[in-house]
């Protein structure tokens, strides 16, 4: 399977995506300077607010949506997935060897910058841990979904932006069962548990933070390989 990461992981690093995730992690510390530098009382407060709005909101699932997306779904677009038909790998460990090259980029290009925005807020300690995990368990999640979205159509990172920006935006903000099956609602509810304290009013419980975006992951992995294994490539 080393190797097909490896195959993986040389198709998705540009020089033009590596440009872009150093600006938009970039800023993220910057803000999080420019909390720490100001008359805010609540840094803690303003802090989970950055980590919350830029973050899990923005700069996490892009970044995941990019690369996952791209791992299966670029070359099942220009043929040359049909190549991997002549190996004697099982599917599903195409699949995780795409979603492992993902995550080898995907991870510390969110989570770095991310804790040290955390970090550079004067929140202590406890917000820099809160956003490493939350940070951490939503890029898994979103991997393994935009892998499974990138190899089932085409154009997947418009579709995987009306699923950002329309589904988890919009529609999940209203609250019942269409909150609870956004990935963002669980990892935003991880990030205020652990930074803020639990609340036992909360609608998301921490086992089910946890549990949900893990169960995401798993379920996109899986429907990738079922894919591969029932699609024809030519």
């Amino acid at each position: 399977m080393r190797p097909l990461w490896r195959m993986f992981l040389a198709a998705q690093v540009s020089a033009g995506r590596l440009a872009g995730l150093v600006a938009l992690g970039g800023l993220a510390v910057v803000l999080g300077a420019a909390i720490g530098a100001g008359d805010g009382a609540r840094p803690l407060d303003d802090g989970v607010t950055l980590v919350r709005a830029y973050g899990l909101s923005l700069l996490v699932p892009v970044t995941a949506l990019v690369f996952g997306s791209a791992a299966l779904g670029e070359p099942n677009e220009d043929g040359t997935l049909v190549y991997l038909w002549l190996r004697p790998v099982t599917r599903w460990r195409v699949v995780t060897a795409a979603v492992a090259a993902a995550l080898t980029v995907s991870l510390p290009a969110v989570v770095i910058p991310l804790a040290a925005a955390a970090a550079v807020t004067g929140a202590g300690s406890e917000m820099v841990e809160a956003t490493v995990a939350s940070c951490t368990l939503a890029t898994v999640a979103y991997s393994g979904v935009f892998t499974w979205l990138g190899l089932r159509v085409r154009r997947a990172l418009v579709w995987g932006l009306v699923y950002i920006l329309v589904w988890e935006g919009f529609v999940a903000r209203v609250g019942g069962t269409a909150s609870l099956l956004a990935i963002r609602t669980h990892s935003t509810a991880l990030l205020d548990r652990l930074a803020l304290g639990a609340d036992p009013l909360a609608e998301v419980s921490l086992a089910t933070a946890v549990v949900v975006p893990l169960a995401a992951a798993s379920a996109g992995v899986a429907l990738a390989t079922r894919r591969l294994q029932r699609q024809d490539v030519a």
